[in-house]
């Protein structure tokens, strides 16, 4: 009995002929525009990557400023 993943069950509620042919092994006619797909998802992949770094070094800055203000704060008193 073959394994059915989630992933299956997504694609073939999509389209279930499609399904059928990537399961029979048929090569989608299509191939320029799926590379094209798949360098587009790569490159916002990056982007998302960076945004979420720079997102933490920014958290991480403001951490350092709040700590420092607080060191100045006290050191005041």
């Amino acid at each position: 009995m073959p394994i059915i993943r989630a992933s299956d069950i997504g694609s073939y509620l999509y389209c279930h002929r499609a399904w059928r042919y990537r399961k029979d092994g048929v090569e989608s006619e299509n191939q320029a525009e799926l590379a094209a797909g798949t360098e587009l998802h790569q490159k916002h992949g990056l982007k998302i990557l960076s945004a979420s770094l720079l997102r933490t070094l920014g958290l991480i800055l403001l951490l350092a400023a709040v700590l420092t203000l607080t060191a100045y704060c006290a050191a005041q008193l």
